[in-house]
């Protein structure tokens, strides 16, 4: 497994290797050795899967507060999809800044997006699921998010990211000049 750096500390992309032949292929989706040694030493406790059937669907920016703030390790595993991390570290030297991976089944890349980060992502093919490993257990009260096109962050979308697919919750979001300091740089 290859694990890549990003120019904002924490956020990794890990790509498996594909030892394949003509029936198909084999891949190690994921070691913990690995991942402790170079991403975090968080423990993931739960499996989630979402799957999009439009083209465009934009779903984010999301992340959870403490006491139960979650890491993410996510992957596609049908379709494709535009992924994206945002740092919202208040003192981070990249705070406000993002960094976007396009995830796909054939391609293996997982994104790895500690706690501090939003999250969020949009639809690129028909009948996308996105799996994704939390170091937390989800919490209503601190499930919280961020306007997935605030012109503060400058997120480049796809062209066919579609706001008409966000959910009433996520049409709420605030900005980030909005957002409390929900982290800290450094903690």
């Amino acid at each position: 497994m290859e694990i890549q750096s990003f120019a904002i500390p924490g956020i990794k992309l890990l790509t498996p290797r594909h030892i394949g032949d003509e029936r198909g292929y084999f891949a190690e989706t994921f070691r913990a050795d690995l991942f402790m040694a170079q991403c975090s030493d968080l423990a993931f406790v739960q499996d989630n899967e979402s799957m999009s059937t439009r083209v465009g669907t934009i779903r984010g920016l999301h992340f959870q507060s403490g006491p139960h703030a979650q890491g993410k390790l996510v992957r596609c595993t049908a379709g494709a999809l535009f992924d994206v991390a945002v740092d919202i570290r208040q003192g981070s030297p990249t705070y406000g800044l993002w960094v976007a991976e396009t995830l796909t089944p054939e391609n293996g890349k997982q994104l790895w997006i500690p706690p501090g980060f939003a999250h969020g992502f949009c639809s690129i093919e028909p009948d996308t699921v996105i799996c994704y490993k939390v170091t937390d257990y989800y919490s209503v009260e601190c499930d919280k998010g961020l306007r997935w096109d605030d012109p503060a962050i400058g997120i480049v979308w796809p062209d066919i990211a579609d706001p008409e697919t966000l959910s009433a919750k996520d049409r709420q979001q605030p900005m980030l000049v909005e957002l409390p300091d929900y982290f800290a740089w450094g903690e």
